[in-house]
């Protein structure tokens, strides 16, 4: 890890050698939400479950899902391409020091069960295995009706405050995390501070689709998984082809990086995807792959 310098923020360092274009437009146009770009696509759902059943021969719980397996892919994407984890903070671009990999889970499915968040690093090692074993230890935990995150714990602690002094607060805690200082109890488990947040849409019967990312935090990348669906498409020689695909939508901080940047990560997640085994490796394995024109 390189030694900190003046500027750096314990989360992150400060990129000063950088192109002109990503130093004048957190200045011009400093709010996360008004810099957003949005990608969607179809992921071919034949390849993940094949991968499936293969990971799950034999097991009776803690099965490996589609929601892993993506989730997993996106990290090995992060790992091998790094301009994926920055953001923008206080009109200056920043370099993550960490991966880390965050998303809401529900105790219980039902209208009175509690949302808890779930936060934890994603190594450069990690491999399908790892993080499967990771994830699963996080969403345990987290389904523990007697342990609450950080984050919502500091938070429900805040709401018990008068409005006057949840106004003082807020706006002391928003000019902390501006300038890096928000204390750990507050953002530890705060998605709004990973790398990646993500939401598993389908999990609870619903479309994928655009989700805005927000000024708080640090976050520049939200994804959303939807419910797979039957999908209509042709091959090259015109014979009908259907088939299940699971939807994903990316919304990113336009500012982290360029276009050609954000397509060759698309490009990446869906090599990762469609070759599953891939994520048998440690996730800083190289793989090859190209931009479809």
């Amino acid at each position: 890890m390189p030694k900190r310098k003046w500027g750096d923020r314990s989360d992150a360092i400060w990129l000063k050698d950088i192109p002109s274009m990503n130093r004048i437009m957190p200045v011009i146009m400093p709010n996360r939400a008004d810099n957003e770009a949005f990608v969607s696509f179809d992921l071919d759902f034949r390849p993940l479950e094949a991968y499936l059943e293969k990971k799950n021969q034999g097991r009776t719980e803690d099965k490996y899902t589609f929601f892993h397996v993506i989730s997993c892919a996106v990290g090995k994407a992060f790992v091998l391409r790094p301009r994926m984890n920055r953001f923008v903070c206080n009109n200056k671009l920043y370099q993550k020091k960490y991966i880390d990999v965050s998303f809401t889970v529900k105790k219980k499915f039902n209208d009175k069960a509690e949302e808890s968040l779930a936060n934890f690093r994603f190594d450069p090692k990690e491999t399908m295995d790892s993080y499967h074993e990771k994830i699963m230890d996080v969403i345990h935990q987290t389904k523990r009706e007697d342990i609450s995150d950080t984050s919502t714990g500091a938070m429900d602690l805040v709401a018990k405050f008068p409005q006057w002094l949840i106004n003082l607060i807020a706006k002391t805690v928003l000019w902390l995390d501006k300038h890096g200082w928000a204390p750990q109890s507050l953002i530890g488990t705060d998605p709004n501070h990973a790398s990646i947040f993500l939401s598993n849409l389908g999990s609870i019967g619903l479309e994928c689709g655009y989700h805005h990312l927000v000024n708080w935090g640090t976050n520049s990348c939200f994804i959303v998984i939807g419910k797979k669906q039957m999908k209509m498409e042709y091959k090259k020689d015109g014979t009908p082809d259907l088939h299940e695909v699971v939807p994903i939508g990316i919304t990113l901080d336009e500012r982290i990086a360029d276009g050609y940047y954000y397509s060759g990560t698309v490009a990446l997640v869906k090599e990762l995807l469609a070759h599953p085994d891939l994520l048998d490796m440690p996730a800083d394995t190289p793989v090859e792959y190209a931009i479809q024109r």
